[in-house]
This record gives C-alpha cells, structure tokens and sequence, in this order.
C-alpha cells in the first residue's frame, strides 16, 4: 500500500479519520446485505456485483485504519485510545462481515435459478434479520447506545434457529429428493451465521466501549445469558438490589423479624 492511500487530509487528524471511517464501514456492511439480499430475491447481477464492491470498499478502510491507529492513540487522551482500539476491532468484524456477505453473493450467482424458492427465502430472512442487526449496530455505535447493541445480541439467535431450520429440511429431504444444490445452500447459510457471530462481537464491543466493562467477563458464560450477565452488571453499578428468590426473601424476613424482638 502506497503511503498516499491511508493519509489523511490536512483539516482531518488520524483520530477523526478512523472514527468516521469505522462509521463509513459501518454503512457499507449494511449496504452489502441489502444488496444481498435484492440479489437473491431478483438474480440482478448488479446487485451481487454491489457487494463485491462494498467488500473491496471495507477492505480499503481497514488497510487504511491498520496504517495511522498506532501514529493517533500515540497522540491522543486515554479514553480517546480507547475508542480508537475499539474501532479496529469493529472495523476487523466489519471487514470479515463484507467477505462472507461477497461469498455468499458468488455462489448464489453461479447457482442462479438451480436455487429452490424455499431455500431462497430462507437465505432472504437470514440476510435481511443481519441488515438489521448492522443498522441497530450503526446507531448505537454512534451514540453508544447499550439497548440497541443488546438488541443485536438477541438477534443472533435468530439466525441460529434459522441456520439450523434449513440444515435439518435438507437432511431430512436428502433421501426423498433427487440431485439438489444442498452443499451450496448450506455453506451460503452458514456464511450468514457467521456473520451473524461478528455481528454479535461487535454489539459487545459496543457494550464495552459505553460501559468500560467487557461483556463476556462479567460472569461465566455457561452459566449465563449475555443479556443476563450485562442487566446484572448495571444493577451493581447504579446501587439496584436484585430481587432475591422466594426461599431466600422468606429467610432474610425471619432473620429481620428475630432481631426485632431479641
């Protein structure tokens, strides 16, 4: 890469310049799925080709990223440094986000109408719920919006259940069904999946960069939901008890009341 193609301007320091770029990668994300999604529904070569281009667009932006963040965070505030580390990683996810999106695009191009109508449409939901879940992303990320990121997370299952919808059709129709384009099909889906995962990163790095608390640390992940563990965190920090089960209130009561009369 050419020294040229990561300068910024001279009224723009490196510090705005990631910002507004993690916010332009933000928009092309969701611009690839809708045009993903546009494509599957129409065959429009025009449409795939548009995510191909937000892709090499993405790519662009994290090349130009990766070359100035280490120059800005060294001349910037901490929490400045802060956000400027939480835009690299978002830009990272963004970036893998827009090469699933392309890769889906590329098999469903060469499939074209060899595609079955339900598993179109079942590729439309997965792409349009992850359309959503980038423009929920974009805002909250502009104003750092914990209830839009915590959105997304529950968005996720979303697409889980609708992956695996889809993998159990063509595995139960294998043996009823002649030739069928289900290896395509299924690797399209769980491309979508995965994007779904990066999305699901990067509402945590949301989470994180409002909170100043990682998500995924706050309590054992097996024993706990995100939602859980995060709603938890925020009652210890604005002083909200929890309320405390049946059992254990009854206890606390009976203790109270002893101490009353001793």
């Amino acid at each position: 890469m050419n020294t040229g193609e990561a300068a910024w301007s001279n009224q723009e320091s490196a510090y705005t310049g990631i910002l507004e770029r993690t916010v332009r990668a933000y928009l092309l994300a969701q611009d690839a799925a809708a045009a993903l999604a546009d494509g599957l529904a129409t065959k429009a070569a025009a449409r795939f080709a548009a995510v191909e281009k937000a892709e090499e667009e993405l790519d662009r932006l994290d090349r130009e990223i990766d070359a100035t963040v280490a120059l800005a965070i060294a001349e910037v505030e901490p929490k400045q440094a802060r956000e400027l580390l939480s835009a690299v990683k978002m830009v990272i996810d963004l970036e893998r986000i827009g090469d699933l999106l392309a890769s889906v695009a590329d098999c469903a191009r060469a499939l074209g109408e060899r595609m079955e109508p339900e598993d179109v449409g079942e590729l439309i939901r997965a792409v349009s719920l992850l359309e959503r879940m980038l423009a929920d992303l974009h805002g909250a990320f502009l104003v750092r919006n914990v209830d839009r990121a915590m959105a997304v997370l529950r968005m996720d299952a979303e697409i889980d259940r609708l992956r695996n919808l889809l993998i159990i059709r063509h595995l139960e129709q294998a043996q009823f069904c002649g030739p069928r384009q289900s290896i395509h099909v299924l690797f399209m889906v769980q491309s979508l999946e995965r994007a779904g995962d990066h999305a699901k990163n990067l509402a945590e790095e949301i989470c994180h960069l409002a909170s100043g608390q990682t998500l995924r640390h706050l309590l054992p992940r097996k024993v706990k939901s995100d939602e859980q563990m995060y709603l938890e965190w925020l009652r210890r920090q604005h002083g909200i008890d929890e309320p405390l089960p049946p059992e254990k209130a009854a206890a606390q009561d009976w203790k109270s009341s002893n101490k009353l009369t001793s």
